[in-house]
């Protein structure tokens, strides 16, 4: 008798582990697809971006090389590929480098939309702050000064990585526009603040000394005059100033 029952019981766990099986064995499978589909995804397009930054690298090289050779033209092309090719740093570093080139040649409008490019492909902020600071630098003689400071000032806010650059750069905007008052603030801001560089705080000081000394006053009829003088002529085919390193490894021109 106990031996019926143990058999019916046996039974009955058979019948259900069927329909447990039933029930769940498609979901199972189905989830393991998906996972061994999103696996191979990834993979995939882990292999495809690492491709794309080798030919970047490989044409960025070949930019810089042609750089230091002298060959501008050649250089421009190996920085565009670069660009069509790679993406976030790579992207960022070869537009950048063909903003160089187009400062070389005097076209400052084509230079100010490259670095302006530069700065938002790459998602790291000291390249990206470096191409907007030098665009912001270009446009210092011809823009207005609203147009500056709505450039600079995102830059200088606390824990941006060229802050005091950007600082010093305003700095001399509201100069060069007669705010003497609001430079001078700026400047003495720079002399006490403890993240500027030695090179940065000595300028700040230079132009206070300037200031108070009174020579800043010309300064802007100066630079009016500047700019009614003709445009100077696009020099030779030339390598971009400082093209023996990446752009984010040099520090910004003042």
């Amino acid at each position: 008798m106990v031996d019926v029952f143990e058999q019916v019981e046996e039974e009955l766990r058979s019948d259900r582990y069927k329909r447990l099986a039933r029930t769940w064995l498609p979901v199972v499978g189905g989830v393991l697809v998906l996972a061994l589909v999103a696996a191979l995804s990834w993979w995939g397009w882990q292999s495809y971006q690492t491709s794309r930054a080798d030919k970047a690298s490989l044409s960025y090289d070949q930019g810089l090389e042609a750089l230091q050779g002298g060959n501008s033209a050649a250089a421009r092309i190996a920085f565009e590929r670069a660009a069509k090719e790679g993406n976030g740093a790579y992207k960022a570093l070869a537009l950048t480098q063909q903003a160089a080139l187009a400062e070389a040649a005097n076209n400052l409008p084509e230079a100010i939309k490259l670095f302006d490019e530069a700065a938002k492909a790459s998602g790291d902020p000291i390249i990206g702050d470096q191409a907007r600071l030098k665009a912001a630098f270009l446009i210092m003689d011809e823009g207005s000064l609203e147009d500056i400071q709505a450039r600079l000032k995102p830059l200088t806010e606390e824990g941006r990585p060229l802050r005091p650059f950007a600082q010093e750069a305003l700095g001399l905007a509201l100069l060069q526009h007669g705010k003497t008052s609001e430079a001078r603030d700026l400047f003495v801001l720079l002399t006490l603040g403890q993240d500027a560089p030695d090179d940065v705080r000595q300028r700040a000081q230079a132009g206070i000394d300037m200031i108070d000394g009174g020579s800043a006053a010309s300064l802007k009829a100066i630079v009016d005059a500047q700019k009614a003088l003709p445009a100077p002529q696009a020099p030779a085919a030339q390598p971009a100033p400082g093209a023996s390193a990446p752009a984010a490894q040099q520090t910004p021109a003042q």
